[in-house]
């Protein structure tokens, strides 16, 4: 899938944060969504602007920035 269809950045929305196109929903807001256990089904009844794709488009965008040469490492938080 080339998320590019899909994610864009725009100084002007989210002060250029990653976001679904045509929405002001940033792919880590929704990647939040998912980490604290919503559904695919629950987040597009929320949020009926998003499609199937798009939604897939976050996951694709997050694999591929994860995935590139810079790594940045976690820090252990203090127990």
């Amino acid at each position: 899938m080339d998320w590019r269809e899909h994610i864009v950045g725009d100084p002007e929305v989210l002060a250029g944060k990653p976001v679904v196109r045509g929405t002001r929903l940033a792919v880590d807001f929704l990647l939040g969504l998912f980490a604290a256990g919503w559904t695919e089904a629950q987040v597009r009844e929320n949020y009926p602007q998003l499609t199937p794709e798009s939604l897939r488009a976050v996951f694709a965008f997050a694999a591929e920035t994860l995935g590139e040469d810079v790594f940045h490492p976690l820090r252990r938080r203090a127990v």
